[in-house]
């Protein structure tokens, strides 16, 4: 061997070992007796079987045999199969060979390049297995988890996406993500994802808070929950998607809406009972028991302007009951006016609410203000009648419990709905507190506010007073 050559025989950093045609070694360089353990001078002459775990002695022999008929000067040994060694210990190890054959001036030679690749084939191992539970983990979660490439076409399919589109994985794996969703909506998926690749945030909720639509393999439609996250690799964008179907969530979520309607609806026709039932109670109160109460009145005074020679009992008598009398009548007209303002029907909402707020300062002692920007403003009776009891349990909330001294009410049209604020200067409340047991006041303003499709809205603090803002929607009252 040429002195250059021998230079880069020895010098190589992966074994060469060169063998004749009986296949017994010839040359064995220093790397290779770093891999097996050998020194050149035990090997030069023996077998190459020396240095082949015994199983694949044969083989190999058949195919040096064979690769000295092809013609062909070099190739791989093994096609795509790793190979074994043998070290000097016993001691098995992988190796990539490859073999080339010349024909010299004494005989054929053939020379192996051997790599050991053991520590490849444990990290191949290692990933295999981490693959392995990574594939259990996924196949164990409760939620569909689809991995797409940035082509959007379907990389990893676990079991739980398998039940939940009904579709088995080797017939996801290489699918679009759009097979998944209903026809109508992939154009805007498609790019949803596509501006998500562009975000710098690697996870997100997909549609934000809405519920979005998944189409199973025998094209029925259900609703799912989503998150979207996304890695990058330097040549390729990977999305994650989970979901999760929430068909029962959905439906329990519909039955509850349907009946908050239902309580909400009978809560309209409860109330609207009992209005007109106070308002009947009322109407016989101030004509009937008024009257009756008018005429006994007018009896009593008959009596004393006819009986003036009568005993000075009797004149006292008369004179008690004439004053029973009028204080009846006026205690009938205070409980038929609570029960039902009858000039909230004979006048309007704004004479109304006039009158609510001058009587509640005279019996309360409360300053109270009151403007309308619309005094002619119409209603219809169910808006007018929770207008004026929102205005009335608000008053009188203030009564009972701000221990204030001034109050204000104003009413006024804003865009399409009516804006109610009632204002006190009262000790105000922590509004976080929970409410007291029995104390359904501002739970009732609430209440009618809900029946009528509007907002209430409480700011109060400690020593700050409180200020309660009512918006109904006019649409709500032109429908009514």
């Amino acid at each position: 061997m040429p002195q250059r050559a021998h230079l880069l025989f020895e010098s190589a950093m992966d074994p060469i070992v060169t063998i004749d045609e009986d296949q017994r070694i010839v040359a064995f360089n220093a790397a290779a007796e770093a891999a097996f353990g050998w020194t050149r001078d035990e090997t030069v002459g023996r077998p190459l079987d020396m240095l082949i775990p015994e199983r694949f002695r044969d083989r190999h022999h058949a195919h040096v045999d064979a690769f000295a008929h092809t013609g062909t000067t070099s190739r791989r040994m093994g096609t795509h199969a790793v190979l074994a060694g043998l070290r000097r210990n016993g001691e098995e190890f992988p190796i990539e060979a490859s073999i080339s054959q010349y024909t010299g001036d004494d005989g054929k030679r053939f020379t192996v390049i051997l790599r050991d690749v053991t520590e490849r084939v444990h990290t191949l191992a290692r990933l295999a297995t981490s693959e392995a539970r990574m594939r259990g983990i996924l196949d164990s979660a409760m939620d569909a988890i689809i991995t797409v490439d940035e082509n959007q076409n379907v990389v990893l399919f676990n079991r739980a996406a398998e039940t939940m589109f009904r579709m088995r994985r080797q017939e996801a794996i290489g699918a679009p993500l759009s097979t998944f969703v209903p026809e109508r909506f992939r154009a805007g998926h498609a790019s949803h994802v596509n501006r998500f690749g562009e975000d710098r945030a690697s996870s997100r909720r997909m549609a934000d808070s809405r519920v979005v639509t998944g189409v199973r393999s025998d094209g029925e439609e259900f609703p799912i929950d989503a998150a979207i996250s996304h890695l990058r690799d330097a040549d390729h964008v990977f999305y994650t998607v989970i979901l999760r179907d929430v068909s029962a969530r959905e439906t329990a979520l519909a039955d509850l809406r349907q009946s908050k309607r239902e309580l909400q609806e009978l809560g309209a026709a409860a109330e609207a009972t009992r209005e007109q039932e106070k308002s009947r109670i009322a109407r016989e109160l101030h004509d009937e028991l008024g009257q009756a109460l008018t005429m006994m009145r007018m009896d009593v005074a008959w009596c004393k302007a006819n009986l003036a020679g009568a005993a000075p009992n009797a004149a006292a008598k008369l004179d008690r009951m004439e004053n029973l009398l009028k204080t009846t009548v006026a205690a009938a007209r205070r409980i038929a006016s609570d029960l039902r303002p009858l000039m909230l029907d004979d006048l309007g909402l704004a004479p109304a609410l006039e009158w609510l707020v001058q009587n509640m300062s005279q019996r309360t002692g409360l300053a109270c203000d009151f403007s309308i920007d619309d005094p002619a403003i119409a209603l219809p009776p169910t808006h007018s009648t929770a207008v004026f009891r929102i205005v009335q349990e608000a008053l009188t909330n203030i009564a009972k419990h701000a221990r204030g001294s001034h109050a204000a009410v104003a009413i006024r049209r804003s865009g399409e709905a009516l804006e109610i604020t009632i204002r006190d200067d009262g000790v105000g409340f922590p509004t976080d507190d929970p409410r007291k047991p029995e104390s359904f006041g501002l739970l009732g303003l609430r209440e009618r506010v809900s029946l009528l499709r509007g907002t209430a809205s409480i700011q109060s603090a400690p020593g700050a007073g409180t200020t309660i803002v009512v918006t109904l929607p006019l649409a709500a009252a032109e429908e009514a």
